[in-house]
Formats: structure tokens, sequence, C-alpha cells
């Protein structure tokens, strides 16, 4: 994969070795993440957030992940506060827009979206997740999590036992997330979910084309059963035709640190691409899970910044040169990491 230039739409662009590449990267990035240093190498460049669905994490972490390369941030939130309410097209918001950036970042709630906005840009669009379609830097953090979290237990991504619980029909980030890791070799996943809410047909037959093992379950405690990573996702409530029909389903699988104790294996990673819904008729993730060194939703959101520097220093062609202006940071850190 060539990344210099290049849109990021799809997982699919990726093949392992491209991923692997991400992963380097990422991992040069730590100590500009973690204050240590601070570079300079993307200065007086612009980012373009353009994020007209709600966003926490993604939109601020692709920011923080632009600034701490040195670089401007200028965000669009909200369908309403842009020239698209006014009926302007995605082309011609694509066309005025990249004039003034020099990568975007967009969120949108229409499947394809992305795609028909990166047609028209003149620099490199980068999907921040496109209604239930595709989120491809959540499932690249992801991955690196999971990568991280198993060479932490002596393990490797080959031969994974992974259970994805919850949402998996409207979850994004879960159909990113298997096309990744369908790259790897003799994984084994076991979908939990509402037979509704079930993942797909083509993404289970895609996991199954590429050799490994699927199991489907609409029963919690025997789903999480041997697992190695547990990545649980909330019901998609937005993508629901009705707020009646979507809390048909919240609350349905509700893990606690009892029944982690019970059922999970000692070290089995809790992961979750968040929010998680903390309200009493969903709490998917219970907070007594809060203190479980194996929960690892916050090194999650951590890896993110790291993946998105990567992804920036590889689209802008700047990966060797983000030393170059490397200075030790002046100010208080306090201890994050």
């Amino acid at each position: 994969m060539n990344f210099v230039g290049s849109h990021i739409l799809s997982v699919s662009q990726f093949d392992r070795r491209a991923v692997e590449r991400v992963f380097d990267v990422a991992d040069q990035m730590l100590p500009y993440a973690h204050r240590q240093l601070v570079t300079r190498v993307l200065e007086g460049a612009i980012l373009g957030n353009m994020f007209f669905e709600p966003s926490t994490r993604t939109r601020v972490s692709f920011g923080s992940a632009w600034n701490l390369l040195g670089g401007e941030v200028r965000e669009t939130t909200e369908i309403k506060a842009s020239a698209i309410a006014k009926g302007e097209s995605f082309y011609d918001t694509a066309r005025v827009l990249s004039g003034y950036s020099d990568v975007i970042v967009m969120r949108h709630q229409q499947e394809g979206s992305v795609d028909e906005f990166a047609i028209a840009s003149r620099v490199p669009v980068i999907n921040g997740g496109d209604g239930a379609n595709e989120h491809p830097s959540q499932a690249l953090l992801d991955l690196y999590t999971i990568r991280k979290e198993m060479t932490d237990r002596g393990k490797d991504i080959d031969g994974l036992r992974i259970a994805l619980v919850g949402d998996l029909r409207y979850g994004r980030a879960v159909h990113s997330l298997c096309k990744l890791l369908s790259l790897y070799s003799d994984l084994h996943f076991t979908l939990v979910s509402p037979p509704e809410l079930s993942l797909s047909k083509d993404y289970i037959d895609g996991i199954k084309s590429a050799g490994h093992e699927v199991i489907e379950s609409d029963e919690l405690h025997s789903g999480i059963r041997h697992a190695d990573i547990l990545y649980v996702t909330r019901t998609q409530e937005e993508r629901f035709p009705s707020q009646a029909e979507a809390d048909r389903y919240k609350g349905l699988f509700r893990l606690n640190q009892s029944i982690y104790t019970e059922y999970c294996e000692p070290n089995t990673v809790i992961m979750h691409p968040l929010p998680r819904d903390s309200r009493g008729n969903a709490n998917e993730l219970d907070n007594d899970l809060n203190e479980n060194p194996n929960l690892a939703i916050f090194r999650q959101t951590d890896n993110g910044v790291l993946v998105r520097m990567a992804l920036f220093a590889l689209i802008l062609d700047v990966v060797d040169k983000v030393g170059a202006t490397a200075t030790k940071v002046s100010w208080y850190t306090a201890k994050r990491f």
C-alpha cells in the first residue's frame, strides 16, 4: 500500500504488511504522545475535522494527533453548522474545504458519504465513520491494542480467540475490525448478539473464507468462555428506526465483575470502542470493572492517538522527519500512561 497522499476510506485498502507498517510508525510516536518530546514536523499544516455526527474520542483524538505533530486544526461539527444545511452538495463542500486543509477527517451518518466526499476532495480524506458501514481508524487502533495486550501476555494475534458481544448489526467498529482480523491466521470468533442484531452474512462469509472459525450465540455466559479478547459494543440506538425498538435490546448483555470472574479466563482482555452506555437500562460494562487490570478500554483510547499520528505521518510522508524538529517538553506533564 502506498500511503503517501492516499485517502483512508476502508480497511479493505490494507493488507497485513500495511497494517504492520502503521503499527511500527505508531510505536515511534510514543515519546510525543507521552509528552516526552515535542515535534513541529507539521508546523503550518491544517487539518479539517468535519464531524456531522456526534463524536468525542474520534474527533478529539484526531485533532490531538495532528496537534502533537505540530499542525493546526479547524473543525466543523454538526450539519446545521455547515453550508450543507443550506443545500450545498458534498462535491461543492469538498472542493471548498480541501482548499483550506492539508488533510480532512470526515464523519457522517450516511453510508458511503465519505467516499462521495473524497471523490471531489483535493487533499487526502480519512473516514471517521460513515453510518453503520465502516470506521477504519477505530479498527486499526483496536487491532493495535489487541497486539499490545497479547504481546504482554506472551501471545500473538495469530490463533486469537475473540468474542464480539452486543450490537453486531449496526456496530461499524465491529465491521471494520472483522475485516482486519481476517488478515491473520487461525482465529476463533464467537459472535454473541440477539438474532436481530447479528453480524451480517457478508461479514461472516468473509471471515470463514479467510479460514477462521465462527460460532454464533445469543447466550452471553457460554459465549465469553475461553476468549482471549472480549470486545463489547453498545446498542447503536441512533441507527434504529425508532427509540422504542432500540430500547428492546438495551441491557440484554451486561458484563460486571461477578460475571467476568465466573465465566471468563483470568487474563481475558475487555475492550469496547466507546462510548459505553452507563445508563441503568443499558450498562453493558459495569463500573465495578473499572479497577480490573484487564479492562483495556482506556488503553484503547490512548492508542488511538498513536495510530492516528501514524496515519498522518504516513499520508504526508514525514515519518523520517518527525525527529528532526524534536525538543524536550518544557512544561510539567502528569503521568497519564
